[in-house]
């Protein structure tokens, strides 16, 4: 009895830790919906006092970032200031292809969701913000406006991590 009972919480608690590890990790968005966390692959949010240089990165209604890509060494803490100039709001979401295309896929089906996770800013026409980030291991970063319509239409971005 004892045995049976105790593997039977044994699989319970398995099936529901990658659940718990996403909650743990505070990714939710501002509707509360779960969202993929910014982890290893990416990087890790960045300590303000270690930001080794500043990145100015400019979002346009033609869905566009400006630059589209940068480069920075592995290790390195950047913050990047980031301004909308358009008319409507966009946001720039750090993460892999893959979380980004998915996320986009949530946004489409609800597009009042809002992100406020350190690996993503989100602002209205004319309106200016930042990501502190630090990029820990060689490889590419992704990032992308998740706002519907605009991902489709090209607005992504890279970052090198040399």
């Amino acid at each position: 009895m004892k045995g049976t009972q105790l593997r039977t919480t044994l699989i319970a608690a398995l099936a529901f830790a990658p659940a718990a590890a996403v909650l743990a990790a505070g990714a939710q968005d501002h509707a509360g919906h779960a969202m993929p966390a910014a982890s290893a692959p990416i990087g890790k949010p960045g300590d303000a006092a270690r930001v080794t240089r500043t990145i100015d990165i400019d979002m346009t209604d033609a869905m566009r970032f400006t630059p589209a890509s940068i480069d920075v060494k592995a290790d390195e803490t950047v913050r990047l200031n980031v301004h909308n100039s358009g008319k409507i709001r966009h946001e720039l979401v750090l993460g892999t292809d893959a979380d980004l295309k998915s996320h986009y896929d949530m946004m489409m089906k609800d597009p009042g969701m809002r992100h406020e996770e350190a690996n993503a800013v989100s602002l209205e026409a004319g309106k200016s913000g930042a990501i502190v980030w630090r990029f820990d291991k060689a490889g590419t970063v992704s990032f992308g406006c998740l706002e519907p319509g605009h991902y489709a239409a090209g607005m992504k971005g890279s970052v090198s991590v040399l």
